[in-house]
C-alpha cells in the first residue's frame, strides 16, 4: 500500500510538473514568436522612432505608434481609476457593509459580468454610450471617453473579487480591537481593515489594469480607431490591440512585421504590468 501510495504521489507530481511545463512552454513560443516576427521591422525602421512616432501609414512605409501607446495608456489609467474605485467601494459594500443575504445576492451579479463576451459589452456602448456621449457632449461619441467607460465596466468582476477576497483575508482580531477602542464601523473600515488589506487591494488594481489593457474586440467597436494623439477625451483613438487585430488580416512585408513588433511593446506593457503586480503584493506583505 505504501509503495502504491508513492507511485501515485509520484504521478501525480509528475503531472504537476507536465502542466507547469506546458504552460510556460506556451508562453515562452509566444514571447518567441513575436520576438522573431517583430524584430526585423525593428531593425529596418528603427525601434525608437517606431515608438516615438506619430504617424501611421503603411502605405508610405511611415510606421509610429505613438498614438496607439498614448490611447492605450490613457484609456487603460482612465478605466483602472474609474473602474478601480467603483470596484473597491463595491468590495467594501459586500465584505463590510451589507447583510449577509444582500451580499449573497450581489456577489453572484457582479461575478455574472465576467461572464459576458467582450463582443456583448462592445455592442452596448456602441448603442448606448457612444449615442449619450453625443447628446451630453457632442462629437461622434466614438472617443477616448467610450473607451474608459467599457473597460471600467469590463474590469469590474475582477476587481471586486479580488479586492473583497483581501478584504475577508483580514483577521476579525483587527476589527473587534478597534472598535473595542472606540472606533466606528466607517473609521475600523477605512482606517484598520483597508490598510491591512492593501496588498491584496493592489494586486487586484494591478490585475485590473492589465485585464483593461489587453482587451481588443470591445475597443475595436467604440474608440473611433483614428491613429492620431488625442487631445481631448471626446477624441477618436486607436489603441494598441485595435491596431492589430484591425490590419493584420490583409498585412504583408514591413507592414506585418510592424504590427508584430506592436505586439512587442504590448507584451512588454503586461509584463511591466505583472512586475508592478508581484511588487505591489511582496511589498504589501513586507509591511505587515
Amino acid at each position: 500500500m505504501k509503495r502504491m501510495k508513492k507511485a501515485l504521489e509520484r504521478v501525480a507530481e509528475t503531472g504537476f510538473f507536465l502542466c507547469a511545463a506546458a504552460a510556460v512552454l506556451a508562453l515562452a513560443l509566444i514571447v518567441v514568436f513575436l520576438v522573431a516576427k517583430g524584430v526585423p521591422a525593428a531593425s529596418k525602421i528603427g525601434l525608437w522612432p517606431f515608438i516615438s512616432g506619430t504617424v501611421w501609414q503603411p502605405s508610405a512605409e511611415k510606421f509610429g505608434i505613438a498614438p496607439m501607446i498614448a490611447a492605450s495608456l490613457l484609456s487603460t489609467l482612465g478605466a483602472a481609476v474609474a473602474g478601480g474605485l467603483i470596484g473597491l467601494a463595491c468590495a467594501l459594500l459586500l465584505a463590510e457593509v451589507a447583510p449577509r443575504a444582500l451580499a449573497g445576492m450581489m456577489r453572484p451579479l457582479i461575478h455574472l459580468l465576467a461572464g459576458i463576451p467582450s463582443v456583448v459589452y462592445g455592442f452596448f456602448g456602441l448603442m448606448a454610450v457612444v449615442p449619450l456621449i453625443t447628446q451630453w457632449f457632442g462629437g461622434t461619441g466614438n472617443s477616448l471617453l467610450a473607451v474608459i467607460v467599457i473597460l471600467s465596466a469590463m474590469i469590474l468582476p475582477t476587481m471586486v473579487s479580488l479586492a473583497e477576497t483581501a478584504l475577508r483575508a483580514v483577521p476579525a482580531a483587527y476589527r473587534e480591537g478597534s472598535l473595542a477602542l472606540g472606533a466606528t464601523k466607517m473609521q475600523t473600515m477605512l482606517r484598520v481593515t483597508l490598510p491591512a488589506a492593501k496588498s491584496g487591494v493592489l494586486n487586484a488594481f494591478v490585475l485590473s489594469t492589465g485585464r483593461a489593457i489587453g482587451e481588443t474586440m470591445a475597443v475595436i467597436l467604440v474608440a473611433g480607431n483614428r491613429a492620431a494623439l488625442p487631445s481631448s477625451i471626446l477624441d477618436p483613438v486607436r489603441p494598441l490591440t485595435a491596431n492589430i487585430a484591425l490590419e493584420l488580416s490583409y498585412a504583408s512585408g514591413l507592414h506585418e512585421e510592424a504590427l508584430y513588433l506592436t505586439g512587442v511593446v504590448l507584451l512588454l506593457f503586461i509584463v511591466g504590468i505583472n512586475i508592478a503586480s508581484h511588487l505591489a503584493l511582496r511589498g504589501g506583505k513586507g509591511g505587515r
